[in-house]
């Protein structure tokens, strides 16, 4: 309950953009991605589709060997960008906004000279699918005063992940991706960087 006093302490920057990781453990909220003044990001693992985009995702979960966190606060209000949103079984901040590829075996590529594997790399977790974000609020170059309430007017520019999940819960949606808003990806994955 004490972490809120870091909200204004250390992530209250309008204008700056902090995006944070859910956690790699599944179902269950981490601080401080439920802080209302940073973008949680959320993880999905990407297949290659026949589909007019070339990909699918859905919310990563690797069984016990990680997942993407999500989930509701105990201690952080609910800002009003996801009170509007009319969600129940939730009255306080919903972890996440958004979400990115965090599949390990699906993951980011990194060339690596310092381990004994050398070379390419494939790596994940929303320790991953956090600094993609920040890396196309980076190239979108828009930041608005509130970067995380941003978003939620620009739903049009997200893909929405409907299927997977990342635990059990109730209400559903705080861990079960479904048609618009749910915890594990948020509003969805960005459709390149027109809406951050």
């Amino acid at each position: 309950s004490s972490d809120t006093s870091y909200d204004t302490e250390y992530f209250d920057h309008p204008g700056t953009v902090i995006t944070v990781s859910a956690g790699d453990s599944g179902y269950g909220v981490s601080y401080p991605a439920t802080s209302p003044y940073v973008v949680s990001v959320g993880g999905t693992s990407l297949s290659t589709a026949s589909n007019s985009r070339g990909w699918t995702e859905s919310v990563w979960n690797d069984g016990s060997n990680g997942g993407t966190g999500s989930g509701c606060s105990a201690y952080e209000p609910q800002p009003s960008w996801q009170a509007s949103l009319d969600l129940s079984g939730c009255a306080n901040r919903i972890d996440n906004d958004t979400a990115a590829d965090a599949d390990p075996n699906t993951g980011v590529a990194v060339y690596d000279t310092s381990n004994n594997d050398g070379g390419w790399n494939e790596v994940g977790g929303t320790s991953a699918s956090s600094p993609m974000l920040a890396a196309m609020y980076a190239l979108g170059g828009n930041a608005g005063s509130n970067p995380a309430a941003d978003i939620y007017g620009n739903t049009g520019d997200f893909y929405d992940i409907t299927s997977g999940n990342d635990g059990s819960c109730s209400p559903a949606y705080l861990c079960t991706a479904e048609t618009g808003y749910d915890g594990p990806t948020g509003i969805g994955t960005p459709d390149g960087i027109a809406g951050l």
